[in-house]
């Protein structure tokens, strides 16, 4: 399953990352008329706000989800609600351009890192696209933290 957030919706793209699905991210300036050619072509699921942009692709039978609100938790919550989360796929993206991440053996990471990362971490992974290095710091657990507490919310709804 594929997105495409439109250029309101950045933090819900980066979230919609996080959990593991393939999210387009539009600039300013992409307009509408290609917002609708990228879904269309790329059988993408167009998240907007923008209730004419909404018209326009149901028209060309583009999926479209509506957001409504500006609270990210609310907006992540109504994307996943009725999707199925494959865990595996969790922090399986790069968060800045979408493309998957490969883990990397630790010496390959030393000096490209802040010593202390280095010292601490085993596991890392790598963007091959824009060169980002991830690992599991405490910015890992405060995700895990968050996907845990919205995955309460939904079952609780």
């Amino acid at each position: 399953m594929k997105f495409l957030c439109d250029q309101m919706l950045g933090t819900l793209a980066k979230w919609m990352r996080i959990y593991g699905f393939d999210t387009f991210y539009a600039n300013r300036e992409t307009d509408d008329k290609e917002l609708i050619d990228i879904c269309s072509k790329e059988n993408r699921i167009l998240i907007t706000r923008d209730k004419t942009l909404i018209h326009r692709a149901r028209r060309e039978n583009v999926e479209t989800i509506e957001i409504k609100t500006t609270d990210i938790n609310d907006q992540i919550r109504k994307v996943i609600s009725d999707r199925e989360i494959d865990s595996r796929k969790v922090l399986s993206r790069c968060i800045l351009c979408n493309t998957s991440v490969d883990e990397i053996k630790k010496d390959k990471v030393e000096g490209k890192i802040p010593k202390k990362v280095y010292d601490n971490n085993e596991k890392f992974w790598y963007c091959k696209k824009c060169n980002k290095i991830y690992w599991k710091g405490s910015h890992f657990e405060n995700m895990i933290d968050k996907i845990n507490e919205i995955k309460k919310s939904i079952a609780a709804s």
